[in-house]
């Protein structure tokens, strides 16, 4: 009994299950248009066959001086008093066949055999009666029909509406491609959420050992995920799950990457989507999508909503909502508070965002209860920088000399994007000389490429102003050897590189504040260009376009943001907070402007003072080492110290075993000290 009972349990097992049934039972889907082609080509082929077996064209001439004088014809039908239809005696059919169409059209032995066009029914008759006095032949009979194509007529009504049904359904399919909701999708899912879902079905690969660096960034996701993997753990000790987290921080750091990281570790469904997806031209559509958004959300709690780009819908409200604001966008964020925190409050729907504006947004939905945490994702630092270099690399065929330490000391201020772009570029640079693998070299490259531009070896330059360059930069590199706090050169060239003549490398600190004494030797380090041409040339150039344009924001600055001007005193007119952006009134009256703008050029005079006194005074110097710049077009900090000697304030550089190798730490792209011709010149 015992054996009976678990074959039949095993034979259970072994019956397959009815969703298992019906998904072997499932006939393959059916593409729709399949449908309208072959509707088309049944159309096609009734017309092909339907113009079959018919009368073949002939003239009156024809009929007249043939089948009247040869008494061939039985009788004449004239359809709706247009068209005259003969038909043959059956003995004289063989005699016109080679006249009558062949293949699908010829015509059927009954007749009718042939057809031509008339004027009138009444002028036809007599001419037929003519011929027949004329010919002596037997008279017959014409007989006439009214023939109706009832198929023809109702295409004719149909066919004009079906087309312009067919083309109005098409125009909102395409509208409304792409909405979620309501399956294929058409004009009424247009307020339908548009947020990608990645559940169990469809899983996202990244994990947070994808992520390098963020360590802080990364412990904040990882408990809200260790959240929902264990809620008890927290929920025992009385806390809560947080509503939102925000993602703040300068483009490229990653925050997208953590998004996908926590998509991934956590085995909750995940929402993606972009802040400008809620916006769209019709009226309410936002809110809209919001509303449905959470609806969904709830119905997959304990789940996770990623809002990419918040400050599309999320920026702050004005005080007039007629002047200077978008009155949908508003309904929009509306709409939004009240779901992530209103009177019907979520449950185990949590809220990530990513900005990196996050100045511009709106008070409310920064407060707690919305956004519990603000997670600043920053740009890497020395070691985050290496972690970052570890991971891109991985893919990379490379050299046993490149190292990951060596790399993140080349690349101060570069963001993870940057990061990922110069491996990039460093392979692409390799494949592009025959290399088997990627060097050292090629890594340096792709850096210089980055911060530099290309290099433009062929651009047509004359010899006087490649010798006004090479004074410029090489004032540039002078002026920033000798003072204490500028940074010191490392590379400095006068090969074209993207829009910039000239351009130099620098090893900056990585520090946290700057000094005043840090910034006017930054600020006399940039006017060192222009005040070497004076010396020089007597005479000044545009080339300074750009160190001109980076002292004065950075005298400015010094002035009315960090308040480091005694006449102006301890004061800040800088507003973190975004709100006066795009007001009328400045936080200061005139007077205090004109004081600002007097103070600011006095600082920058003072540094130009400054540099032609530190020019003059190594007049021999900066001559020589412009003389080696023209010769070389290339020079490193070997060069500099060979002319100088070394400096007070030495630096260890990173200097590799072959002179064109010598490199250091280099400025992010916005940084770099790179000369331009001015526009106006």
């Amino acid at each position: 009994m015992a054996e009976n009972k678990n074959n039949k349990e095993n034979k259970e097992k072994e019956k397959p299950s009815f969703g298992s049934m019906r998904q072997m039972s499932k006939a393959p889907k059916i593409n729709p248009y399949w449908i309208y082609g072959v509707v088309i080509i049944a159309f096609l082929a009734i017309q092909w066959f339907t113009m079959g077996s018919g009368p073949s064209k002939t003239t009156w001439f024809e009929v007249k001086n043939t089948m009247f004088k040869d008494q061939d014809i039985q009788k004449v039908v004239v359809v709706n008093g247009k068209d005259a239809q003969i038909y043959l005696k059956e003995g004289s059919f063989d005699k016109y066949k080679s006249k009558m169409e062949t293949g699908f059209n010829v015509p059927s032995k009954a007749g009718p055999h042939f057809h031509f066009a008339i004027g009138s029914f009444d002028s036809f008759k007599a001419d037929v009666k003519e011929s027949q006095t004329a010919y002596g032949t037997s008279e017959f009979g014409i007989e006439s029909e009214e023939v109706h194509n009832y198929l023809g007529e109702l295409l004719n009504w149909i066919l004009p509406f079906a087309i312009i049904i067919l083309l109005w359904w098409w125009i909102f399919k395409r509208m409304s491609k792409g909405t979620g909701g309501g399956g294929a999708g058409n004009i009424f899912n247009v307020g339908k959420s548009q947020a990608k879902v990645f559940d169990k079905d469809s899983r996202v690969s990244n994990t947070f050992k994808d992520v390098a660096g963020l360590a802080e960034a990364k412990q904040e996701v990882e408990e809200i995920v260790d959240f929902l993997k264990s809620p008890t753990k927290f929920t025992k000790l009385g806390g809560k799950i947080p509503k939102g987290a925000l993602l703040v921080g300068p483009p490229g750091t990653g925050k997208t990457l953590l998004a996908k990281a926590v998509a991934g570790e956590a085995n909750v469904p995940f929402f993606s989507m972009s802040g400008s997806d809620f916006v769209e031209m019709f009226v309410g559509v936002g809110a809209s999508r919001v509303r449905d958004l959470f609806k969904q959300a709830k119905e997959k709690a304990p789940c996770i909503v990623f809002i990419e780009e918040i400050d599309a819908i999320g920026r702050a409200r004005g005080k007039n909502p007629n002047f200077g604001s978008n009155d949908e966008r508003e309904n929009t964020l509306n709409q939004l508070l009240t779901e992530m925190d209103g009177f019907d409050t979520n449950s185990g729907v949590i809220i990530l965002a990513a900005t990196n504006r996050a100045d511009m947004l709106d008070r409310a939905l920064m407060r707690a209860g919305r956004f519990d945490r603000q997670i600043h994702v920053e740009l890497p630092d020395l070691n985050e920088r290496e972690e970052i270099f570890m991971v891109h690399l991985r893919p990379i065929k490379l050299s046993p000399e490149v190292e990951p330490a060596f790399l993140a000391k080349q690349t101060p201020g570069f963001s993870g994007a940057d990061i990922a772009n110069v491996c990039n570029e460093s392979a692409l640079i390799a494949a592009r000389k025959n290399k088997d693998i990627v060097e050292k070299q090629d890594f340096l490259d792709a850096v210089d490429r980055i911060v530099g531009g290309l290099e433009k070896k062929n651009k047509i330059i004359s010899v006087d102003e490649k010798k006004r360059i090479a004074y410029h930069e090489a004032g540039h590199a002078t002026i920033s050897w000798l003072l204490e706090h500028a940074h010191p050169l490392v590379k400095v060239t006068i090969v074209p590189r993207g829009k910039a003549l000239g351009a130099a490398w620098y090893l900056p600190e990585e520090r946290s504040i700057t000094t005043k004494d840090q910034l006017l030797d930054e600020m006399c380090s940039a006017l060192g260009g222009r005040a070497a041409e004076e010396i020089a040339f007597k005479s000044i150039s545009s080339g300074a376009q750009n160190d001109l344009e980076k002292v004065t924001k950075q005298s400015y600055a010094m002035v009315s943001i960090f308040g480091m001007s005694e006449k102006v005193g301890n004061v800040s007119f800088y507003d973190s907070s975004g709100q006066n952006e795009y007001g009328f009134t400045k936080p200061y009256s005139e007077k205090t402007a004109e004081l600002i703008d007097s103070e600011s050029k006095l600082l920058i005079e003072a540094q130009y003072v400054r540099a032609l006194e530190i020019l003059n005074k190594y007049k021999e110097g900066h001559q020589k080492l412009s003389e080696l710049l023209l010769e070389k077009e290339v020079i490193f900090s070997e060069d500099l110290e060979n002319v100088f000697g070394k400096r007070k304030w030495e630096k260890t550089l990173m200097v590799a075993e072959t002179k064109k190798e010598v490199v250091a730490e280099l400025p992010k792209k916005t940084d770099a000290d790179t000369d331009t011709e001015a526009v106006s010149a």
